[in-house]
């Protein structure tokens, strides 16, 4: 099921500005009469805005609100709608701008505050179970492809083992990793072999729950095949995070999120867990022990 900025991101902006299309009908304004009002020259630009076909700002809602009379809490309400569209895709560029450490400290409140998060990686460790060494590489990494000239790596791993506190916290974490992400060494050997036994030690927590899906499992899940989804975030069943190659996908709509639950509960359904997922994470220390022979 991949995730798209066109189908989830666009689709909210649609929304929107379908909301501001009722909003000036109701107020008996044609697209005309409300550009004049607005003080614009070109009316296409009142269709465009509400077909979601260009970015719709904060002044653009406040416009809309103020020309058709809506009241301050009707006002309030759109423009968190506003918000939340345009904090759904952040691309890397932005994410370049915005530096590694802000990256780690603006989740960081999610992450205490929640009750449950479940986590899907097809590529490596998430932040969550990372040591401070796999941390630096990582985010090393990140920020020689993002190409950022200000180098906050250091800061930025303080604050995600920061943020990590929470595993001794009362929420609960589950998170499904494919058999390769433990083998995938983009750091040192002596990195990786500290990551994998920091697993083990991580599967001791009464807050988290590690399973593994086996390079040798049959992927099928009621008569169909699972394909394997790229990695995702779900909190509290409320917010979904997807990582792409072009940036972040932040998902807060009802039907989508349940789209990710149903993903989440296919691979569940394929990973293992206890002394099975022990046997494949032992598994890859020994290749480790061996490369190094």
């Amino acid at each position: 099921m991949p995730a798209s900025p066109s189908t989830s991101a666009q689709a909210a902006r649609r929304r929107l500005g379908e909301q501001l299309r009722e909003m000036r009908q109701a107020a008996g304004l044609s697209g005309v009469v409300f550009a004049r009002e607005a003080g614009w020259r070109d009316s296409s630009l009142v269709s465009r805005i509400e077909r979601g076909q260009r970015t719709i700002t904060a002044d653009h809602v406040r416009l809309w609100c103020r020309i058709c009379g809506a009241s301050e809490q009707r006002t309030e309400e759109l423009l968190a709608e506003q918000s939340a569209a345009v904090r759904m895709w952040r691309t890397n560029a932005q994410l370049k701008r915005a530096g590694l450490r802000q990256l780690q400290t603006e989740d960081r409140d999610r992450y205490q505050q929640a009750r449950s998060m479940r986590f899907y990686a097809t590529k490596g460790i998430p932040g969550l179970l990372q040591t401070e060494a796999y941390a630096t590489w990582a985010l090393r990494s990140i920020r020689h492809e993002f190409g950022m000239e200000h180098d906050d790596v250091a800061e930025a791993v303080a604050a995600r083992m920061e943020r990590n506190r929470v595993l001794r916290g009362p929420g609960r974490f589950a998170i499904i990793l494919e058999q390769e992400a433990l083998w995938h060494r983009t750091c040192p050997t002596t990195t990786h072999r500290e990551q994998l036994l920091y697993l083990l030690d991580a599967m001791r927590l009464p807050s988290v729950s590690l399973g593994i899906i086996p390079w040798a499992r049959e992927r099928n899940v009621n008569g169909f095949g699972v394909w394997p989804d790229e990695t995702f975030l779900i909190s509290n069943d409320e917010q979904v995070t997807v990582e792409l190659v072009s940036g972040y996908l932040t998902i807060t709509t009802p039907e989508e999120i349940r789209a990710y639950i149903r993903a989440w509960e296919r691979m569940a359904a394929l990973a293992v867990h206890g002394d099975q997922a022990v046997a494949i994470i032992r598994a890859a220390l020994a290749a480790l022990d061996e490369y190094e022979s």
